[in-house]
């Protein structure tokens, strides 16, 4: 039975790592609203061009090399963000929370500071400041996903709200450009966010584990700074179970939710009492259908975000207000991802509290409940690839409500199925390899950028075409769980009319 500091001690980590999610971590892609910031306080604007157009010599401003110029620093920001986390998954998993999160406090705060002091004349500050901001926001996620190992019957609704949070923290560039149209400066606003390190730091020492917090979860585990008391002992015999798979004592398999499916899915026999090598989970065809869905859905979302603004001005004639009344409607949508998100964590976690059947295990039933959200948000990734490609501008309303619900499904998806699937000694590693090769699939948003600009003369309407046919890979991945679920239940099936035939004729 946990103690009542213990249990507050729970809830206060759920609570600020909720808020750190909800205001921090993932505010760079809010960056349609930043760029209308940008372009206002004139950074890149060398790039755009006068052209002399008609029989009055009327004279145009050609800004497509500017729209290039933020096209291609959300094209880094966004790659940095996902192939980064595969080394900064390493570190997670060799040197535990409390390092990871100092250097991801770093990295952010480095990242603030320099938006902070660039200008129009340092505009190319932009590549590196936005990068650091991102790296250092996922590393925020990261160690904050773990957090859900605190209440294990809600693990995946938990960890989807994080992901939710994390999606909707983008609306906190829409509030610096509403504080920006009301003369505060950018430079003022990301000095805010500098100095607001100091939370993330208290949370580190004060409300954060020093290694892991493990999952199953011990009874009494306790964590960060307590006077008169020290929780070594919790957490590193936690860590150490973790690792090898057997008891503090040594008497043999730990009971954990962290032994294989599969020897085919990256997972090793449960009767082995050995947790699957991180190569076998690599290799599996969980981990690369998981890499497809994830890729090709990521793809359109980030070439939907990076290209949001010229396609505004395109749909709107390049009409200012207009453009800027869609691109808050879009920032203030991106809000609800921390509403929508849970959904999708009790969809994973509705069997929870349910009986299992007859031999099925925890690990089993929790693949299987995966299975339906994985669909779902596949289908809703083609409902939104279908809305952006068409040049409706008042449909586009619609298309933001998709967006939003279905980066929210999509991201808490993924982290909630890597816990599922894979043994836990493994996330940081296997999270972060899943994003970053992702993230390289997501590097082609630049080259389709391109395209749109120069042989498509600024439509984008085949590239979104080739992109909604790119989206029905994703529905793959939910089928092929959906059948390994029911060979798995067919087996029990066969074994249990087996046994009870053997029975049978053992007592005639």
């Amino acid at each position: 039975m946990r103690g009542g500091g213990v249990g507050l001690r729970y809830r206060l980590t759920l609570a600020t790592g909720l808020v750190e999610c909800l205001c921090f971590a993932g505010v760079v892609f809010g960056w349609a609203s930043l760029v209308f910031v940008l372009k206002t306080d004139g950074y890149f604007t060398d790039l755009c061009v006068n052209l002399t157009t008609g029989p009055n010599s009327t004279v145009e401003t050609d800004c497509s090399g500017q729209d290039e110029q933020f096209s291609l620093v959300f094209t880094v920001t966004s790659f940095m963000n996902n192939f980064l986390t595969l080394p900064n998954g390493f570190i997670f998993d060799r040197f535990g929370t409390m390092a990871t999160r100092l250097l991801g406090i770093c990295l952010y705060t480095t990242g603030t500071l320099m938006v902070a002091f660039s200008s129009s004349a340092l505009s190319m500050l932009l590549f590196p400041a936005l990068s650091f901001i991102a790296v250092g926001g996922i590393l925020f996620l990261i160690t904050n996903i773990q957090v859900g190992n605190l209440f294990g019957s809600h693990r995946s609704t938990i960890i989807t709200l994080y992901n939710g949070a994390f999606d909707s923290s983008s609306a906190v560039f829409l509030i610096i450009k509403v504080m920006h149209e009301g003369g505060v400066s950018l430079r003022s606003s990301f000095l805010i966010l500098s100095v607001c390190s100091v939370i993330h730091l208290l949370r580190t020492f004060f409300l954060m584990p020093n290694t892991h917090i493990p999952y199953p979860l011990p009874e009494g585990f306790t964590y960060g700074v307590s006077p008169g008391k020290s929780n070594s002992y919790n957490v590193e015999e936690s860590e150490k179970t973790r690792e090898t798979g057997r008891t503090p004592e040594g008497e043999g398999p730990a009971e954990t939710d962290d032994m294989p499916l599969q020897p085919d899915d990256g997972q090793q026999s449960e009767d082995s009492g050995k947790v699957a090598s991180f190569r076998s989970c690599v290799q599996s065809g969980f981990f690369l259908w998981h890499l497809v869905w994830l890729s090709v859905m990521q793809l359109r979302h980030y070439l939907f975000i990076g290209t949001l603004n010229p396609m505004l001005n395109r749909l709107a004639d390049n009409d200012s207000a207009l453009v800027s009344q869609y691109t808050n409607a879009f920032a203030f949508t991106q809000l609800c991802g921390v509403l929508c998100a849970p959904w999708n964590g009790l969809i994973m976690d509705r069997h929870k509290g349910k009986p299992l059947a007859a031999g099925e295990t925890d690990k089993e039933a929790d693949l299987r409940s995966s299975s339906l959200s994985l669909f779902l948000t596949s289908l809703q990734c083609l409902l939104f690839s279908i809305c952006a490609s068409s040049p409706l501008l008042p449909l586009q309303y619609l298309t933001f409500i998709l967006q939003v619900l279905n980066r929210s499904f999509l991201y808490g998806g993924n982290a909630a199925f890597v816990s599922i699937a894979f043994p836990g000694v493994h996330f940081g590693k296997l999270y972060g390899l899943v994003m970053s090769l992702s993230a390289v699939v997501s590097l082609l948003q630049y080259p389709c950028f391109a395209l749109v600009k120069g042989a498509l003369g600024g439509d984008p309407f085949y590239v979104n075409i080739a992109l909604t046919l790119l989206t029905l890979l994703a529905f793959i991945h939910p089928i092929n769980i959906f059948y390994h679920c029911r060979k798995l239940t067919n087996q029990r099936e066969d074994m249990a009319g087996g046994a009870a035939i053997t029975l049978a004729e053992a007592k005639m």
